[in-house]
């Protein structure tokens, strides 16, 4: 092994999991008992690393899992993570005897996909359990008419490959305050699920924001992602006072240098010093999801506030100091301590986007450290090869 931090440029993100098992403990204590929980880990866990965060969900009381992809899924059964995992995206029929064998529950919405899937399952699997994806006015996926619900169910009843174990949709408006179309939607769900001969195992609408705001819509399971993460489900639903925030992006000073009035900084001499002044270079930038936009945004440098000068490079930014400071000062530009604090929020709006995009954003060349309090559980370092 090379070296013995697993990682070579001051650069990571830090994940929370005490936070993380506290965020997940309290929203599953404000469940109903028998209302399963289960945790969204797609997209890396939201930035986070989907192995971790899977392993700390369900020790802290999460019932199973929900992913995107079928590749997502086989990743976590690959690592031993045995929970129910349901894909919430389509995956291809010739895939569906592989699900099967990992016990991967996969949502249906079409009836030539179950007839195609049925003629490639092969023998000697378990029978492929089956979520029926209702569109009740997403507009993305899912089925919409009750001829075409009572249609898949009365196929996989006539087949011993599927099981039907559950029926979902998604709701597009739970996260505002306006709650018109939200209720259009779920009145839509319960009448699509009330013409079913049989309820299936699992009955899920809610996401973060019908888990926490709308207890109409809790059925017997929930499928909780961003507020796990002590992030908001949007600007119109404020997260639960007692949820924190997870994730936190750190970096450290490798060059410093004093520049004079008039001297430039960056790509396009877009920063032109008023004064004397002590300009840092930190090793991040847009190629680690750390975009141009982030131009002027305000970092914390040994406690201390700093800004950000000139155009964001590809893999560096500079910051302009409040006074020197050496190589190797932290710098923080996501997180910090309670009373000087960078939320994803922040940054969100710094960007015109959402929290969910800044944390999905943090890609691959960013190494995630796991801690307990101080204590370094484990890095994930996705270019780290172990030579």
């Amino acid at each position: 092994m090379i070296g013995q931090t697993q990682y070579f440029r001051d650069t990571w993100a830090e994940i929370d999991l005490d936070a993380l098992y506290q965020n997940v403990k309290t929203i599953r204590d404000g469940l109903p008992r028998e209302t399963k929980l289960f945790a969204a880990v797609k997209a890396n866990a939201y930035g986070h690393g989907d192995f971790q965060i899977a392993k700390e969900a369900l020790k802290a009381g999460a019932h199973g899992l929900v992913v995107a992809l079928l590749d997502e899924a086989l990743a976590l059964r690959e690592k031993g993570i045995k929970a129910p995992i349901l894909v919430l995206g389509l995956i291809r029929p010739t895939d569906a005897s592989i699900a099967a064998r990992y016990q991967i529950s996969v949502p249906v919405f079409q009836m030539e996909w179950l007839k195609e899937a049925s003629l490639t399952m092969e023998s000697g699997n378990p029978p492929l359990r089956i979520h029926i994806k209702c569109d009740t006015g997403m507009g993305r996926i899912g089925l919409k008419h009750e001829k075409e619900l009572k249609e898949i169910e009365q196929f996989i009843k006539e087949t011993d490959k599927f099981e039907f174990e559950g029926i979902f949709t998604h709701f597009s408006t739970a996260d505002q305050a306006s709650e018109k179309y939200y209720q259009m939607q779920l009145a839509a769900f319960k009448q699509l699920v009330s013409v079913l001969d049989t309820a299936p195992k699992y009955v899920h609408a809610a996401n973060s924001a019908g888990a926490l705001c709308h207890c109409d819509s809790l059925f017997n399971a929930v499928r909780v992602g961003i507020a796990l993460y002590g992030l908001s489900t949007s600007t119109e639903r404020p997260p639960l006072n007692k949820v924190k925030q997870v994730f936190s992006l750190h970096t450290k000073i490798v060059h410093v240098k004093k520049i004079q009035s008039g001297e430039c900084i960056g790509y396009g001499a877009s920063y032109k010093a008023q004064t004397e002044e002590w300009i840092a270079t930190i090793p991040i930038g847009y190629a680690d999801g750390w975009l141009r936009k982030m131009e002027k945004q305000r970092v914390i440098a040994d406690g201390e506030q700093a800004n950000i000068v000139g155009r964001i490079c590809m893999d560096q930014t500079m910051v302009k100091l409040p006074h020197f400071m050496p190589i190797g000062t932290k710098v923080t530009l996501i997180g910090g301590q309670a009373d000087d604090f960078i939320s994803v929020e922040e940054i969100a709006e710094k960007l015109d986007t959402i929290n969910y995009e800044v944390v999905c954003t943090i890609n691959f060349r960013v190494p995630r450290i796991y801690k307990r309090g101080d204590q370094l559980v484990e890095i994930e370092n996705k270019l780290f090869l172990g030579i």
